[in-house]
């Protein structure tokens, strides 16, 4: 059983930065896809950035393209995502996904989640 587990959410203020951590268990994650997801209220769940396992391809959404970075650190199984120049808009519950295929933007095709972790960001 795959589980994830976030950490490093906060309240922080504009223009900070914050990385966030997803730590995953149950099995290895070879030909696996992760990715970051985030959902603010009254929205629906959004794409942020998502990574091949093996290879490291990345994509990220164009609205924090240039800003965040998503990584993993395979010995450790750990997933991140390094948000510099934070706004407003980016607040929101950031979820790590999981998917034994290549990334995709669409949230409904990832098949693990983590309880996701509150990032506020203050003006």
């Amino acid at each position: 059983q795959v589980q994830l587990v976030e950490s490093g959410g906060g309240l922080v203020q504009a223009g900070d930065s914050l990385r966030l951590s997803c730590a995953a268990s149950g099995r290895t994650f070879s030909g696996y896809a992760m990715a970051w997801f985030r959902q603010a209220p009254g929205k629906e769940r959004e794409f942020v950035a998502a990574i091949s396992w093996i290879g490291g391809s990345t994509y990220h959404a164009d609205s924090v393209k240039g800003r965040f970075t998503i990584s993993r650190d395979s010995a450790k199984n750990t997933l991140y995502l390094q948000m510099y120049s934070l706004k407003p808009e980016d607040t929101a519950v950031y979820y790590c996904a999981a998917r034994n295929a290549i990334p995709v933007y669409t949230a409904r095709l990832y098949d693990y989640w983590g309880q996701g972790t509150q990032v506020t960001v203050s003006s």
